[in-house]
C-alpha cells in the first residue's frame, strides 16, 4: 500500500521523447562502468548494480526533459544526471544512514577541486564521484562563457554543500519549517543546476546582464520548486519510510499543518501548481518588459525564449519519468484518457488547465476593501529583552522636525500629517532597534525609518490607482540616481521623497567604505523595485503566490535596509562569514519574523481600509482556501517557527560555524554582536507594532474616513463589479 494516493498534477505541456534515447542508454551504461559506479564497493558498500542503473533509467529522464537535444548533448546531459543521482545515493549510503558528519564534510570539501571556473583540474580523483565530476567538467565548460561557468559552478557547489544541511537535520532529528525547507531544498535539490544544463542543450546562454534579474530568477526558482515538490510526492515512500529522510515537503507540511499525509500531499501539489502558475505569469507579464528595458537584441531574446521552452519541457518530461522510473512510488501515475471525454493531442493538457482553473482564478477575484472584524493579535514569541535607547524622546522630536523640513506634511498626494507622524513614533522603533546608539546615530536611524515608512505609504497613494506604470518607474529611477557611489547625483531632488533620500544618502554614504556604500544602495534599490512589484500586483488585482510573496516581502518591508542601520549591523563581520549559509539563514529568519509581525498587526488596516493584496494572512487565506481565523493561526505558527529557527541557528549552528572556520576572537565578537543586533531588531519590530498608534482601530477610523460617498441615486455605471469601482480613495 502506498502511503497516499498521488494527486492530479497540473501538466499544461505534453511530454515529448528524444529520438536518441537508446543511444543515450547504451552510452550511460558504458560511462557509469568506466567511472567505477557499477558493482564497485565504496568503503565496503556497493552503491549501484547494473540492474539499479537500468531500472532507474536516467537516459529516459533526459530524453523526456531534453526532447530536442542533439545525440551528443543528450549523451553528455545523461552522464551528468547519472553522476548527480550516484552522488546522492553514495552520500546516503556512506554518510546519511549512519550519520558521519566529519566524513561527509571531508568528502564535500574536495569536490570544488574538480570544478575550476578557470584553468585545468590538477587534483587526482579518489572515488567515482570525483572521477565522474572531473570527466564531466572537462567535457562541458570549454563551450561556455565565464559567466555561465561561474553560475554553473555555484549551483553545483550548492547542490553538494547543502547535503550537509540535510545530514545535520537527520543527526539532530530536526524537521525544517516550510519557509526554510523551500529555500534549502531549492539548493540541495539541484534544479537550478538543471536549469544551467537547459542553457547548454539549447546552445544559447541567457544574456549576462539579465541573468540575475528578478524575472529570470523567478523563472529559475519556480522551475526548481516545482521540480522538487513533484519529486517529494513521488519519493515520499522511499525517502521518509525507507531512508529516514526529513527533507521532504509532504512530511514538512504534514507536521507543520498537523494534517493527515493525504491532505499534506494535496497541499504540496497545490503549491506545485501555484509555482507553475507563477512561472507562466512571470514569463508572460514580467519577461517581455525586462527584455525591452535592457534593449536585449534578437539573439538574446531567442536565447530567453529557448530557455523558457527548455524549462517547460523539463517539467513535463520530469513528470513523465517519475511516473515510470522504478526509483519512485508511482502506482497509477501513468494515466489514460477519461472514457467519454475528448481524446487526441493536447486534450490531457486541456483537462489539466480546466482542473486547476479555480485555484488560478481565486488569486484574481478577491474584492478589495472587504470588511474585516477587529482582530486580536496573538501573543508572539519573543525570547529576547526589549531595551530602549535613552535618546528616544529627543530622536522622536528630531524625526518630526526632519520630516517637516523634507516636506512630508505638505506633499501631494497628502499621505501624512504631523499628527499622524507623531502617532507613528518611528523613533521608538529606532530606539529599541539600536539601544546603544549615540544621539547622532539614533537621529539618522529614525530619519531612515521615517523615510521608508513615508515612501511605503506614498507609493500606493501616488501610483496605485493608475493603470500606467510609467510614472512609478520614472520616480523610482530618479530615486536610485540620488544614491551615487561616487561624486554628485546627476539629478536635483524635487519631491519630498527625493529630498529625504538625498539628505539621508549624503549623511550616511560619506561614512561608509565603498563596499558598504554599494550594499546600502543595493538594499534601498531592491526595496524600491519591490514596491513596483506590489503596484504591478494591484494593477492585475492578483494575490501573490505564497513563496513569491515571502521572498519579495523581505524587500517590500525593507528588512535588509533597516537591519543595516544599527551600530552593530554586521559591518565588522568578515565578508566570507556573512556569505555562509548559516548567517544567511539567520538573517532570513529574523527578517521573516519582523515582517510577519507587521502583516499580523496591519491586516485590518491593509485589507479593509487600503484594499491591499500583499499580506501573508490574505495570501494564506487564498492559497489554503480557509477562513480568517485559520489563516491567522497558520501565519502565527509560521512566525513562531521562524523565531525557533533563529534560536537554533544562534545556539547550535553559529558555534559550529565558528569552530569550522577557526574564527579569531575579533571575528567571534563581531559575529556575536551581529546576532545580538538582529535580536534587537526583531524585538524592536514587535515593540513598535504593539505601541504605535498606526495600526489600532481608533487610528483606522480616524485616518481612513472616506472623503465623500456618492448618493446611490446619481447616474453612473451599474452591474456586476461597479460597486467596487465606486469605492472612493481613502485619506491614506
Amino acid at each position: 500500500m502506498q502511503p497516499f494516493q498521488l494527486p492530479d498534477f497540473y501538466l499544461p505541456h505534453p511530454a515529448r521523447l528524444n529520438p536518441n534515447l537508446e543511444r543515450a542508454r547504451a552510452h550511460a551504461r558504458a560511462w557509469a562502468r568506466d567511472m567505477d559506479m557499477i558493482d564497485v564497493p565504496q568503503h565496503g558498500t556497493v552503491i549501484w548494480t547494473g540492474h539499479d542503473l537500468d531500472s532507474h533509467d536516467y537516459a529516459l529522464l533526459c530524453a523526456y526533459t531534453h526532447p530536442d537535444a542533439s545525440a551528443d548533448d543528450l549523451d553528455l546531459v545523461t552522464d551528468w544526471y547519472v553522476w548527480v543521482f550516484y552522488f546522492d545515493d553514495h552520500f546516503v549510503e556512506l554518510y546519511k544512514r549512519n550519520p558521519d558528519l566529519a566524513g561527509a564534510k571531508a568528502h564535500l570539501d574536495r569536490l570544488p577541486l574538480f570544478m575550476p571556473v578557470d584553468g585545468a583540474i590538477t587534483e587526482e580523483p579518489a572515488n567515482p564521484v570525483e572521477k565522474g565530476l572531473k570527466d564531466l567538467w572537462e567535457r562541458t565548460v570549454p563551450a561556455h562563457s565565464p559567466d555561465w561557468r561561474r553560475r554553473f559552478a555555484e549551483n553545483t557547489e550548492h547542490l553538494l554543500d547543502e547535503s550537509m544541511w540535510e545530514l545535520l537535520n537527520i543527526s539532530e532529528g530536526r524537521l525544517a519549517n516550510p519557509v526554510e525547507y523551500v529555500e534549502m531544498r531549492r539548493k540541495v535539490g539541484g534544479a537550478p543546476w538543471s536549469a544551467n544544463l537547459v542553457e547548454h542543450v539549447t546552445g544559447m546562454e541567457v544574456p549576462a546582464r539579465i541573468a540575475l534579474s528578478r524575472p529570470m530568477g523567478v523563472l529559475r526558482d519556480t522551475f526548481a520548486d516545482a521540480v522538487h515538490l513533484r519529486n517529494d510526492l513521488f519519493s515520499y515512500e522511499r525517502e521518509v519510510l525507507d531512508e529516514g529522510e526529513l527533507s521532504n515537503g509532504v512530511l514538512v507540511l504534514e507536521k507543520f499543518l498537523d494534517i493527515p499525509t493525504q491532505e499534506a500531499a494535496e497541499a504540496v501539489n497545490d503549491l506545485l501548481t501555484s509555482r507553475l502558475h507563477q512561472f507562466e505569469h512571470t514569463a508572460v507579464t514580467e519577461v517581455p518588459p525586462l527584455l525591452d528595458e535592457h534593449g536585449v537584441d534578437p539573439a538574446g531574446r531567442l536565447a530567453v525564449l529557448a530557455y523558457v521552452k527548455g524549462l517547460q519541457d523539463w517539467q513535463s518530461g520530469g513528470h513523465e519519468w517519475h511516473a515510470r522510473s522504478s526509483r519512485y512510488m508511482n502506482e497509477g501515475a501513468v494515466t489514460t484518457p477519461v472514457l467519454g471525454g475528448p481524446t487526441g493531442l493536447g486534450t490531457s493538457s486541456l483537462r489539466s488547465l480546466v482542473a486547476t482553473a479555480p485555484q488560478r482564478l481565486r488569486a484574481f477575484t478577491h474584492v478589495p476593501f472587504e470588511p474585516v472584524p477587529p482582530i486580536r493579535v496573538p501573543d508572539m514569541r519573543m525570547p529576547y529583552p526589549t531595551r530602549v535607547n535613552p535618546h528616544r524622546r529627543a530622536a522622536g522630536e528630531h524625526s518630526l522636525e526632519w520630516s517637516r523640513d523634507m516636506g512630508f506634511f505638505d506633499d501631494v498626494p497628502r499621505v501624512w500629517t504631523e499628527e499622524k507622524a507623531r502617532g507613528h513614533d518611528v523613533a521608538l522603533c529606532a530606539a529599541v532597534m539600536d539601544p546603544r546608539a549615540t544621539r547622532g546615530q539614533l537621529d539618522l536611524s529614525a530619519d531612515w525609518l521615517a523615510w521608508r515608512t513615508y515612501g511605503d505609504d506614498y507609493y500606493p497613494a501616488a501610483f496605485g490607482r493608475t493603470p500606467d506604470p510609467v510614472a512609478a518607474k520614472a520616480a523610482t529611477e530618479r530615486l536610485k540616481q540620488l544614491m551615487p557611489l561616487e561624486g554628485a547625483a546627476p539629478v536635483t531632488p524635487v519631491t519630498p521623497l527625493e529630498r529625504g533620500l538625498a539628505d539621508l544618502w549624503r549623511r550616511t554614504a560619506v561614512r561608509l567604505p565603498p563596499p558598504r556604500r554599494e550594499e546600502l544602495r543595493g538594499n534601498v534599490s531592491a526595496m524600491l523595485d519591490s514596491w513596483l512589484w506590489e503596484l504591478h500586483g494591484h494593477r492585475l488585482n492578483r494575490i501573490p503566490d505564497p513563496i513569491d510573496y515571502v521572498e519579495m516581502r523581505r524587500h517590500t518591508f525593507g528588512s535588509k535596509l533597516t537591519m543595516g542601520l544599527t551600530a552593530a549591523g554586521g559591518a565588522a563581520v568578515p565578508p566570507e562569514v556573512l556569505r555562509t549559509r548559516t548567517v544567511r539563514n539567520l538573517e532570513n529568519a529574523a527578517a521573516d519574523y519582523g515582517w510577519m509581525v507587521n502583516d499580523l498587526f496591519s491586516y485590518r488596516k491593509e485589507v479593509q481600509y487600503e484594499g491591499e493584496l500583499h499580506n501573508l494572512v490574505l495570501v494564506v487565506r487564498n492559497f489554503l482556501d480557509v477562513d480568517l481565523d485559520r489563516a491567522l493561526q497558520v501565519v502565527h505558527d509560521l512566525q513562531t517557527a521562524r523565531m525557533r529557527q533563529f534560536e537554533h541557528v544562534v545556539d547550535v549552528e553559529l558555534p559550529a560555524l565558528v569552530a569550522e572556520l577557526g574564527l579569531d576572537r575579533r571575528a567571534r565578537e563581531a559575529l556575536s554582536g551581529y546576532a545580538t543586533a538582529l535580536q534587537d531588531w526583531m524585538a524592536a519590530m514587535l515593540e513598535w507594532h504593539r505601541r504605535t498608534y498606526r495600526y489600532g482601530d481608533d487610528a483606522l477610523e480616524e485616518h481612513h474616513r472616506p472623503r465623500v460617498v456618492a448618493p446611490p441615486s446619481l447616474p453612473g455605471p451599474t452591474g456586476l463589479g461597479t460597486a467596487s469601482t465606486r469605492i472612493l480613495v481613502n485619506k491614506g
